[in-house]
């Protein structure tokens, strides 16, 4: 039978959202702010729009950038990029060895929550001191405004911090504990290897810390990471198991404590993030949690993505490096078309992971060739997927045999032929690819090394489709066996170029209207 009529005044949520994509309504701040973002790349693709390099600097000390946000000197002075030219933002007297910051993290205002303080809705820098002191930084000044100590009796040693779920719960990570070598040779053993921090981010509390204790988890472990609520351990011989993160802290929270608050624990009385109890270790795993998946593979490499979920690996033996397979997380089953091997012959080796736009496909890069893969359901068999090319990238280069010709003692020519490296540096090779999530691009930069010289160009690609859209050439010089990093952000192209011997350079780009008085 016919459908009743949909009750008069009653909404068809599909509809909805379809006339809110498309800009129905313009009182909806996502509106304006995609419709804008859609002109910006319209721009910037445009043949007339430039980039521009606008700012060179060059420093003793590693130079990193945060949304817009360029920081030298460990982060001691702030540099912005939005201006037409940069800007300094702050910058503090030099600080002592003991001050050094290890790492760092930026830490964004999340949108529709009442905080406690009018601070927390500005951007800020989340760091962490050689002393073990967490700092909460003001991105635009650089004023202290919280500051938490980390090690009491337990650890001496936090060197590490990474999100577990991005902007909301921090990890905050030792370095490895090691004996001294004469405790090691008295046959002392240190069970105890890595200590984690966890902490819910603004406001700043304290969840708990744990210990990662060779009894619990075996003698193999040789590191630990946590991400999206799974403790990741990884052991010696290649295998990687997988743990209910947020299950163990429910389950082994011996007492939960508050920042500032004052506790009597295991004899010690002091107050929580205060120097020196710093923090308790108030989460004791005495059992091996439960298991929820392991795999074995090279390197302990492994990842999970797509939909519906798969895992990737490389068989955990030496020749199957640059082998990858693409198995299913609900039977372990090869997906078909799941084993993906470029047969690269190259010094560096190919690489694959899942897009960061969430859209469930995998990206493989090889030196001359980027294919974006996607997972399907294989005709007539809804339980099977495949793994089908959805498209591909090829770098700018011919397939050249070169001829090496030498002369014997009696004069006869021989000619031996060989077939240079996939990764020749005078072949037009992919060094980076990274994705643009606001502009919905994907960006590539390939390099050319002729001699000492070499050129490089970002190129921006079409994230759906792959087609070329914009190819931006780099004005300074590529070494291919140096370090770089480039950043795409919107109007921003940066480049940061660490040489030997400590010395880092950064390349500012801005994105400027051609004219015919502008040869830039």
């Amino acid at each position: 039978g016919r459908a009743a009529p949909r009750a008069c005044g009653v909404p068809n949520v599909c509809r909805l959202l379809t006339r809110r994509a498309h800009g129905f309504y313009a009182r909806d701040a996502g509106v304006a702010h995609r419709k804008n973002l859609g002109l910006l790349r319209k721009i910037m693709c445009q043949e007339s729009t430039k980039f521009k390099n606008v700012w060179t600097t060059h420093s003793a000390s590693p130079i990193a950038y945060e949304r817009g946000r360029i920081y030298m000197d460990n982060y001691q002075c702030c540099i912005s990029s939005i201006a037409q030219e940069p800007r300094i933002l702050y910058q503090k007297s030099k600080c002592a060895k003991s001050e050094k910051i290890e790492d760092a993290l930026l830490l964004e205002c999340p949108l529709g929550e009442m905080l406690p303080s009018p601070s927390d809705y500005k951007a800020s820098l989340i760091v962490l001191t050689v002393q073990n002191w967490l700092l909460r930084l003001s991105a635009d000044s650089g004023e202290v405004l919280e500051k938490v100590y980390l090690a009491g009796s337990c650890c001496k040693f936090f060197r590490y911090l990474s999100w577990d779920t991005p902007q909301e719960v921090m990890i905050v990570k030792s370095a490895q504990n090691k004996l001294p070598a004469a405790a090691r040779q008295a046959g002392i053993r240190q069970n105890v290897l890595f200590y984690l921090a966890v902490f819910q981010v603004l406001p700043l509390s304290f969840i708990g810390m744990l210990e990662i204790n060779k009894k619990i988890f075996g003698n193999s472990v040789t590191d630990v990471a946590v991400s999206n609520g799974i403790l990741i351990v990884m052991h010696s011989m290649g295998l990687v198991r997988l743990y209910n993160f947020k299950a163990i802290l429910e389950q082994f929270m011996e007492q939960p404590f508050d920042l500032g608050q004052e506790f009597n624990w295991n004899g010690q009385v002091g107050v929580v993030g205060k120097y020196p109890f710093g923090l308790p270790c108030n989460i004791k795993i005495t059992d091996t949690p439960p298991l929820l998946f392991e795999a074995s593979s090279l390197e302990n490499a492994f990842q999970i993505g797509g939909y519906p979920w798969h895992y990737i690996i490389t068989p955990n033996k030496k020749k199957h490096k640059g082998v990858f397979h693409i198995c299913s997380l609900k039977d372990n089953a090869l997906a078909k078309n799941g084993v993906q091997d470029m047969k690269c012959c190259s010094l560096e080796p190919d690489c694959i992971y899942f897009h960061p736009d969430m859209s469930g496909r995998i990206i493989h890069v090889g030196p001359n060739l980027i294919k974006v893969l996607k997972l399907k359901e294989v005709k007539n068999r809804a339980d099977q997927t495949e793994i089908a090319e959805d498209f591909t990238i090829v770098a700018n280069r011919e397939n050249c045999v070169n001829n090496s010709v030498t002369v014997t003692a009696s004069g006869r020519v021989v000619k031996k032929r060989f077939t240079s490296l996939d990764d020749d540096p005078e072949q037009e090779t992919f060094k980076i690819v990274d994705y643009e999530d606001e502009l919905d691009l994907l960006s590539t930069v390939a390099v050319t090394q002729i001699g000492a010289d070499g050129r490089a160009h970002l190129d921006f690609h079409c994230n759906e489709h792959g087609i070329l859209l914009k190819s931006i050439p780099l004005k300074e010089s590529w070494d291919v066996t140096y370090s770089h990093e480039v950043y795409f952000d919107k109007d921003l192209v940066l480049h940061i170029e660490q040489k030997p011997n400590r010395r880092f350079s950064c390349y500012v780009y801005q994105m400027v209207c051609d004219t015919a008085r502008d040869d830039d």
